[in-house]
């Protein structure tokens, strides 16, 4: 009766997770869009839920919900549906939505045999992904769920540790008042004046343009014969001079519009730096400010831990909350059930991770979706994000392992598999590196190229 009261809790969160999923697909990334394919509908959602699922199984064997045997059953059925969802299911609707839009494609026979073949290629290029990397054992057989966990984390551990480089530079350069420029309202005007005039430019050319054309066009109806043959000459004569002072015009426009352009956007750029500056000053702008700071440190450590990893070939084995308890018992004294906050702290811990986790995933696709969307290709745009959830979320489940005590990292252990999960946190360090350094790279870069010479004439 239990494992039955304990399926019906799981099954319906999962509904929960899916109608999330739903209602995010719907008013978020499709709000703009009419046409919404049933499939890619609930091929994003049942993603969702299953991931989500997955966050929610740490959370309660963190808290003891639920029966040992109906976590353990719930994990494995998870764990299978999503690795099936990502190998089979995404993939194969990404192919077949990419195929029905060739202009070559005309019948549904051809666009199958088409989908077929691509998915047997990317199985293959799946497949061949985990032969450079230490990430199985030999025991393990061609068919088990461990050969297919490795490679899905190989690609996830690399999507989770390019946003985390990236995020960890970004957020303190976006918040810190320090990285802002100056940006008066004279500046916004000198910017508006010298738009305005090129538009009248352009404006101006193109009115040249349509009274050429329009003389053409009268002379071509005209009959000039009593001019006999010198007039016939001199017509000729008078029609190439009026085209090319419309192709030079057309000229003149086009680099005219080419440089509106540029002009247009970075009035956009001074506007939004003016409202982050207004923005700054407020109590919530300041908090922000402050924040920067913080995580201006906390990539500085970061990085510095990566490259310390890296060199002497480390691997943390205490998790963080654990070892932070032990430091306050040991050297500050204070006494404590070490066990029983250990147990508490983790929950906290690993909520506040999963909840920043989904949000910030969620909020990158949509930035993405709206990016990269059309009309065409917003359905397979929406798979390809589906299926790069699926992996972030089963990687970060790998990760998150070691931010949870010993205890609670048997039965992540058994469902994952006998993986090398020390290669994955190292492999991590690695990516993250490269990332936070190829950041700041482009952002220092940015900076010192930014148009201050426009702001200032």
């Amino acid at each position: 009766m239990s494992f039955f009261l304990d399926s019906f809790v799981m099954f319906s969160t999962q509904i929960l997770f899916f109608l999330g999923g739903w209602v995010f697909f719907m008013k978020r990334l499709f709000k703009n869009y009419e046409v919404h394919h049933v499939v890619v509908l609930l091929a994003f959602s049942v993603t969702f839920a299953l991931s989500c699922t997955m966050f929610e199984l740490i959370i309660f064997e963190i808290l003891g919900v639920l029966s040992h045997s109906s976590r353990f059953f719930h994990w494995k059925l998870d764990l299978y549906a999503i690795l099936f969802n990502l190998i089979v299911i995404l993939p194969f609707y990404i192919a077949y939505f990419t195929v029905s839009s060739l202009s070559f494609v005309d019948s549904k026979r051809i666009a199958l045999v088409l989908t077929c073949t691509a998915w047997s290629i990317f199985i293959y290029f799946f497949w061949k992904l985990g032969d450079p990397f230490p990430i199985l054992s030999p025991k393990h057989g061609i068919l088990s769920i461990e050969q297919v966990i490795s490679r899905v984390g190989v690609i996830g551990v690399t999507i989770i540790a390019l946003l985390s480089g990236f995020g960890a530079v970004s957020c303190p350069y976006t918040y810190m008042s320090y990285f802002m420029r100056l940006v008066s309202d004279s500046d916004i005007q000198s910017h508006e004046r010298k738009l305005m005039q090129v538009m009248d430019m352009i404006l101006t050319k193109k009115k040249r343009i349509s009274l050429a054309q329009r003389d053409l066009l009268q002379r071509g109806t005209s009959t000039p014969n009593n001019g006999g043959f010198w007039g016939m000459i001199k017509g000729v004569a008078t029609s190439s001079s009026s085209d090319g002072n419309v192709s030079q015009l057309q000229q003149e426009v086009a680099g005219y519009e080419e440089l509106s352009r540029h002009l247009f956007l970075e009035l956009v750029d001074l506007n939004n730096t003016k409202e982050r500056i207004e923005y700054s000053r407020t109590l919530k702008g300041k908090f922000f400010n402050l924040m920067g700071y913080f995580f201006s440190l906390y990539c500085l450590w970061k990085i510095t831990i990566c490259t310390v990893n890296i060199i002497f070939d480390r691997v943390g084995k205490t998790d963080p909350v654990t070892k932070g308890v032990e430091i306050s018992v040991n050297w500050l004294g204070i006494e404590f059930d070490v066990k029983f906050w250990s147990q508490q702290v983790s929950f906290v811990l690993v909520g506040i991770i999963i909840v920043t986790s989904i949000r910030g995933l969620l909020i990158k696709l949509t930035k993405f979706f709206y990016a990269m969307s059309s009309t065409k290709s917003s359905n397979i745009i929406v798979l390809c994000l589906a299926q790069l959830m699926g992996m972030y979320f089963v990687s970060s489940v790998l990760l998150m392992r070691m931010n949870v005590p010993p205890e609670y990292r048997t039965i992540i252990t058994q469902v994952l598999g006998d993986l090398q999960f020390n290669f994955y946190h190292r492999w991590f360090d690695v990516i993250f590196l490269i990332s936070a350094l190829s950041s700041i790279t482009f952002l220092y870069l940015a900076h010192k190229q930014a148009p201050e010479k426009h702001m200032h004439t």
